[in-house]
């Protein structure tokens, strides 16, 4: 295994421990909770996106405060459609977090990345989030989070913006893995009543024609493994590098040592390594070894 290879896997387990560590802490889900609801957005805004590109139109989101939520189309979609709008949630969500982690390796780029999510976040929170039963939580919390984000982007130093930024795009990852244990319970609660029927329910119905046990986790694995390897691929094309600059579990020790070091390396031809340093001419090593004042 390649020493990027080992990098990018110890950032994705950190990634994964950490939050399966705070979700089990007493206040470690009070800590995550806004991420949680961020996660909630976007997965419901990925319904959202797919509805529209399959033409059953997209006519609003309710966002409990469970952290559960809910996307409604305007047109029921043919079985093709069901399918893509119901695979859209847990597969968009870890490829929105990718894409956030992918395009920001600096803090100038993570700045202009979170006004854009702060612009998203307001602005569905003015237009297509519904207050469920006159509950305003759900416009008000995704206001909320789109004003953090916004102010982490103006306000915040450039180190500590970039980790935000990379902090929230592991999230949307994590968050998406985790989430998908739901799927194998028996019933689905959204907004504190039990729900007929989840994602995978409704993946199965319209790809296997049956809503057996065996067909909804079928499902539930290929988008769990859809996760990691969307966050893996996402830290191999530069994620571990920029997590790296923030998180000092993401440096490699090589490099570290080496940027450290005024020796150069190389690598040998026969895959080995060596280090070289400027010869000279033989007066010039000559003076080098008797010291600056020799003749």
């Amino acid at each position: 295994m390649k020493p990027t290879d080992r990098l990018e896997l110890r950032t994705l387990a950190f990634a994964l421990l950490a939050s399966l560590l705070l979700w089990n802490l007493p206040f470690g889900g009070v800590l995550l909770y806004p991420f949680k609801l961020l996660a909630t957005w976007l997965h419901e805004l990925s319904h959202g996106l797919v509805m529209i590109l399959t033409g059953a139109g997209f006519d609003h989101v309710l966002i409990y405060r469970d952290t559960s939520g809910l996307a409604y189309s305007q047109r029921v979609a043919g079985r093709f459609g069901q399918a893509v709008i119901a695979a859209a949630g847990y597969m968009g969500t870890p490829l929105w977090g990718a894409v956030l982690l992918v395009v920001t390796p600096n803090a100038r780029l993570a700045r202009w990345a979170l006004v854009l999510l702060a612009a998203l976040l307001v602005g569905t929170a003015l237009t297509v989030i519904d207050p469920p039963d006159g509950d305003m939580f759900g416009p008000w919390a995704v206001g909320a989070i789109g004003t953090a984000c916004a102010a982490a982007a103006l306000i915040a130093p450039a180190r500590w913006r970039l980790a935000i930024a990379h902090f929230v795009a592991a999230q949307a990852c994590v968050t998406s893995i985790l989430d998908i244990r739901v799927l194998l319970r028996p019933s689905q609660v959204v907004g504190g009543r039990v729900a007929g029927a989840s994602d995978a329910h409704n993946m199965a119905a319209a790809t296997f024609g049956t809503t057996a046990t065996w067909a909804m986790w079928t499902w539930a694995i290929v988008w769990l493994l859809w996760s990691l390897g969307v966050l893996y691929i996402a830290l191999r094309l530069g994620g571990s590098r920029a997590l790296a600059q923030v998180m000092p579990f993401g440096r490699d020790p090589f490099d570290a040592r080496a940027a450290r070091s005024p020796i150069r390396w190389s690598i040998a031809t026969r895959g080995r390594s060596r280090r070289s340093t400027p010869r000279g001419t033989p007066a010039q090593r000559w003076r080098r070894f008797r010291g600056p004042g020799s003749p």
